[in-house]
């Protein structure tokens, strides 16, 4: 069938939704369906409909790219013309996600990501019934999470598809013995002051350790820290592959998780902040510590490298809890959301 993804985020920013948008093209390609991604941007993936570009707007404590500009919806429209099924991430996100709800004369599915900050569910309250009869015109509701679906539970009863990766790509190098791997953007919420402050109680009881932080730059110098910036796939992989520890000392305002499943299919032992989503994503397979907690974050790091055994058991439950999320299968769940949505439409 011919697929429409649709992302309100820039395609050329690095970001949670536009990574599942685009891996979920290669994953639909390969099972013979012919998906076209959609989106505001100037730049994006090979063969993507770019239709404007975008503004940043603070948003749940991280800057968000999407598009304002009025002349997106009819870009909008051409752009999807001759699909079977529009699949539209974060429905509610304005001007490219909206206009796409709006469209009438073709299936759609709506995905919700984002864990609704707490002024955007009592905005949902305020004015349920707009909410209400954008949902309405949705054939089929999904969301990534039960985290992401509580903001909408009052509306709707959507069915839960996680977020997916190629588990076979991750976890083929081979382990530095004492090194720790963060993953993200310099935002408040992913916590990397956290990890900076925990730092160096780890270096005062093992001094060889050494922290990589994937996607951050930062002009500090810290002893056994090392920023390595915007990376390529290849190198994210074998950064990730090679850490002993994964570190996700997020403060909030997550959904999934998709950087924690990352690094449990890399064969990493996982430490992660008890925020509900990363709870569900682990399901007992990692530490847990109280977000914003430097100090037992330190602690933790310290309990797995100094026991090999103790540390080898995590990281093999962590490769284990990971295989949940095969993109494959988390494909296959969206094909018969489609299904299921091109069959409603029709009747």
């Amino acid at each position: 069938m011919n697929i429409a993804l649709v992302c309100p985020y820039d395609l050329g920013v690095p970001g949670g939704v536009q990574d599942q948008v685009i891996r979920l093209a290669r994953w639909l390609d390969d099972r013979g369906h012919s998906p076209k991604i959609v989106g505001p941007g100037t730049e994006g993936p090979e063969d993507a409909v770019l239709i404007g570009g975008t503004v940043l707007i603070q948003a749940n404590r991280s800057s968000t790219p999407i598009a304002l500009d009025p002349r997106t919806t009819r870009r909008l429209k051409d752009a999807v013309a001759g699909a079977d099924v529009i699949h539209i991430h974060e429905p509610f996100m304005p001007l490219v996600s909206t206009s796409a709800v709006r469209i009438s004369n073709v299936a759609t599915v709506g995905t919700f990501h984002a864990d609704a900050p707490r002024w955007a569910r009592f905005g949902y309250k305020v004015g349920s019934g707009v909410w209400r009869r954008l949902l309405g015109r949705l054939d089929v509701i999904t969301t990534v999470s039960h985290v992401s679906a509580s903001a909408i539970s009052p509306f709707s009863n959507p069915r839960v598809i996680p977020n997916g990766i190629d588990t076979a790509d991750y976890g083929r190098g081979e382990k530095r013995t004492n090194r720790v791997a963060f993953l993200g953007r310099d935002d408040e919420r992913k916590g990397l002051q956290v990890m900076l402050d925990a730092w160096p109680h780890v270096r005062e009881h093992i001094p060889e350790a050494e922290l990589r932080v994937i996607g951050a730059e930062r002009d500090d110098t810290i002893p056994g820290v090392a920023f390595l910036g915007r990376v390529s796939e290849a190198t994210k992989l074998e950064e990730l592959s090679s850490a002993e520890v994964y570190c996700a000392p997020n403060l909030g305002g997550e959904s999934f998780g998709i950087v924690v499943v990352e690094g449990m299919a890399s064969g990493c032992a996982i430490v992660a902040s008890a925020i509900p989503a990363f709870v569900s994503v682990l399901d007992g397979s990692g530490e847990l510590i109280a977000p914003g907690d430097s100090g037992a974050l330190a602690q933790r790091i310290l309990s797995l490298l100094n026991d090999r055994r103790y540390l080898e058991s995590r990281q093999a439950a962590a490769v284990e809890a990971a295989a949940r999320f095969d993109g494959q299968a988390v494909a296959d769940r969206y094909i018969a959301a489609y299904d299921d949505a091109i069959a409603s439409h029709s009747r």
